[in-house]
């Protein structure tokens, strides 16, 4: 486990070149408020929106969750953790302000990269042009 990438994956790579050619600046890996040992993959401080590019296995993606044969008990423990943990920086993110993505690694990059522009920068108000 020590050999698998915790950043620069492959899916997060093609997200942050995507809302970057969008104009989008942002904090890659960085701490996350509160919670010094955990962090977000992709941040926007000033937005208050944490993006997490979450890997099908690590995760538990409902469509592509593995259960592995090798010492199963042990691998569903610790995948199971991963996910409570995962809720429990969602909740704490969320109770102080944040927004927070997760998009799945196997997801298109442009319907994430939508989804974080739109959470990033929200739509004028038709009250403006009044």
């Amino acid at each position: 486990m020590s050999r698998q990438r915790t950043r620069d994956t492959q899916p997060e790579l093609l997200l942050r070149r995507e809302l970057h050619r969008r104009g989008l600046r942002y904090r890659v890996d960085a701490p996350l408020p509160g919670m010094p040992r955990r962090r977000a993959d992709i941040l926007f401080s000033r937005a208050k929106v944490a993006v997490f590019v979450d890997g099908c296995f690590w995760h538990g993606c409902p469509e592509h969750r593995p259960s592995p044969t090798n010492n199963g008990d042990w691998w569903s423990v610790k995948l199971d953790r991963n996910i409570e943990r995962d809720r429990d920086t969602d909740s704490h993110l969320q109770s102080l302000g944040w927004t927070v993505l997760r998009v799945w690694e196997h997801e298109d990059i442009e319907d994430a990269a939508n989804g974080v522009e739109s959470a990033v920068r929200p739509a004028p108000s038709d009250s403006a042009s009044l």
